[in-house]
This record gives C-alpha cells, structure tokens and sequence, in this order.
C-alpha cells in the first residue's frame, strides 16, 4: 500500500450543514432548538413521527398530571380554556403553535438511523435520517424514555386484540376489555372505559392498588368503582397466556393458594410501562448505568463521554419504572446548559438576528391575503 492510501472510510457527503441537530421532536428538543437559535446558533430537529411524537399516541383527552406552567415552553404560557390541565390535544396544539411562532426547523416523521463521527475529523458528527446526511458540530439526544410498551413476555400477547396503548375509546363500548396494571395508565383507562359502556377487568401483581402513585383525583373514583363491582378487580393474579379465545391467569387466593383463571376478553390491554429505545446510544458506545440504562453525561454540560454528543429531556433518566424521577418539568435547565457549553466551544453567537424570534403576528403574506378578502 502506498503512503497516501489509507482505509479510513470517506466521509459522507452532506446534504446539509448546520451547527446542532437535534433528535426529537418533544417539548425539551424544541426547547432546546429555541433557546440554540436565540444564541446564534443553526439548530435542526428531526422527529421519527409527528410533532411531539410520544405525546400524540397518547389515548385521545388524557390530562396531565403537571400544571400547565411547569410544562410550557421557551418561556411561552400554556392556557386552557377551563383553567385546567392541558390534555393531549391542547398540549400538541400548543406544540405546533411555539414551534411555528419561533419558525423551529422540524423535520417530522424522519426518523435517524445512524450517528457517525467525521472520520477525518472526530468533532464533526454525520446524521442520517432516511436517505440524507447532515453534517453538525453536535448532536443532542433528546429521544424520550417511553418509546415501546414493556412486554408481558407470555404466549400471544401479538394478537390483534392485544395491544400496550389505550385508543379512541368509542371503539370499546360493549365490550370485554381486560387492563392489565394497576398505575396511572392502567387505572384511568379503566374508568374511563367503564364511563363508555366497556365491561372493565383489571388484572394487577399486587394485592391492592399502590397508595402513592395513583393521581390524586383518580384514586377515590377506581376504589368505588371497584368496591360496586362496577369494574371487577383481579388481585395479585398474572396473565400466563392470551389466545382469540381466552386469557389465562394465575391468581393468588387470600389463603395461599394457587388457581387459573380462563376467561374470555375482546381486548386485552398490556398497560405496565414503557422502555426506552436506546439503539442510537449502542451504535454511539455511550455508557449506560443502572438501573434503567441512563446514560452516563455531565450533569453541568448535558455532554456525554463523547465529546459533542449530549443528552437532553426525559432521555437522561432511561426506562424508568413506575416511580418516576425525570419529568418534563424537570427537564428545561438542560436548554441551558447545553447552550451555554456550546457557546463556551464557539459555536453560535449571542448577536441573534430576526430569524431566531418569534414571527411577527402579520406577516406581509397575511397582509396581502386580509386585503385580498377581508371578511376572512
């Protein structure tokens, strides 16, 4: 081999350039991509689904635990008709309304496939999501934590009728469903599906609902609920099998003993947690701990073991299990931190120009368009 040649591979070429891509579209990676573009600095955000992807699966009217000032953005405010909390459709409305007014770049439903470092330069990092590259200085993981719903692990839980998210939940009146948990998910799907006309039966591990976990406003409801009969509770009981035409459970009798349930459900709902994807940090080599598999960053600069690679939003805490101790409330110093740090490296400038505020309320199309056809 001559002295020239190498075996490095070549680098891609890029389809774009900017300073900082972003990867997720929730409300902490658009947080993030505001507060960088305030700075001077060209953010990109990609989003494997639409705006606010996690969110938009929720089932249709969920409410949020967190007050809507903990959970608003970029210094925006988050009302709601009623005063009250916001719920899914109010909180992706007002998603869509923040990145608008910002004019936050999103590339939605482009999902990233790989993250390489320049193999000639290893502060430069390549992204591609579907069949384009973009070349930044930094990449932020701001990928969530709730991205599959945790298995049961028992034969058929593949079914059709098996399924780990609550939907619309007109499509359940008249019929058996089984919730299969004993949260937050498991025990509002409950009520809310018993208010529908479903026939409600909740299978849980334990041999009662948890004391501390449930939101306040749901427990009182789920205990008369299930004091009436109205939803039949099946305590300490485990599903071992699901087939089209029955569920098999094990239940543990107040006296000790063992016996198997064989009851027949329209729907089954796995609703027992979520877990993290973490196939961009294995194909990074970014170290995880336990427990859940957090990633291993600064906690002053949100930077991970690599340099230029950082870690943003719910994504620091991994899978969690039922006691949660990252929220989105907690999450919005992280915009900070990371900005300031790139800021530190050069990258971005505090002289922000027009683009990296918020639209003006009448844009000169507006304009045109009101005096085109007024009554509009």
């Amino acid at each position: 081999m001559k002295p020239s040649e190498s075996t490095d591979p070549a680098p891609h070429e890029p389809n774009r350039v900017c300073d900082v891509v972003v990867v997720g579209g929730g409300p902490i990676g658009i947080e993030t991509a505001i507060e960088m573009r305030r700075n001077g600095i060209d953010a990109l955000v990609f989003e494997a689904g639409p705006l606010g992807h996690t969110i938009s699966w929720w089932a249709p009217q969920t409410r949020w635990f967190s007050s809507n000032d903990r959970i608003s953005i970029a210094g925006v405010p988050l009302y709601t008709i009623d005063q009250a909390k916001a719920s899914r459709e109010e909180y992706l409305n007002y998603l869509r309304s923040v990145v608008d007014q910002f004019d936050v770049p999103v590339e939605t439903f482009s999902k990233v496939d790989k993250i390489e470092a320049r193999p000639d330069d290893p502060r430069r990092w390549q992204v591609q999501a579907r069949s384009k590259w973009i070349e930044a200085s930094a990449v932020v993981l701001a990928i969530g934590g709730t991205d599959h719903p945790n298995r049961l692990n028992v034969p058929g839980e593949d079914l059709p009728h098996v399924d780990g998210y609550l939907r619309e939940a007109h499509h359940y009146h008249g019929r058996r469903v089984l919730i299969v948990g004993g949260r937050n998910s498991a025990v509002e799907a409950a009520i809310r599906l018993h208010r529908v006309g479903a026939k409600v039966t909740l299978s849980y591990h334990r041999d009662e609902l948890p004391e501390a976990s449930i939101k306040y406003w749901l427990r009182p409801e789920i205990d008369g609920l299930i004091r009436s009969k109205a939803i039949e509770a099946l305590f300490e009981s485990r599903v071992t099998a699901i087939t089209p035409e029955r569920v098999d459970l094990d239940q543990t009798l107040p006296d000790g003993r063992h016996h198997t349930l064989h009851m027949h459900f329209d729907d089954v709902l796995t609703l027992i947690g979520y877990e993290q994807d973490k196939t961009l940090f294995k194909q990074l080599g970014i170290r995880m701990e336990d427990p859940g598999g957090k990633p291993i960053y600064n906690d002053e600069t949100m930077e991970t073991e690599l340099p230029g690679i950082y870690v943003a939003g719910t994504a620091v805490g991994g899978t969690q299990s039922s006691k949660y101790q990252v929220f989105l409330e907690n999450c919005h110093v992280h915009a900070a931190k990371i900005n300031k740090h790139l800021l530190e490296y050069g990258i971005g400038s505090r002289n922000t120009d027009a683009k990296t505020q918020a639209k003006p309320s009448a844009t000169p199309e507006l304009n045109r368009q009101i005096e085109m056809n007024p009554e509009s």
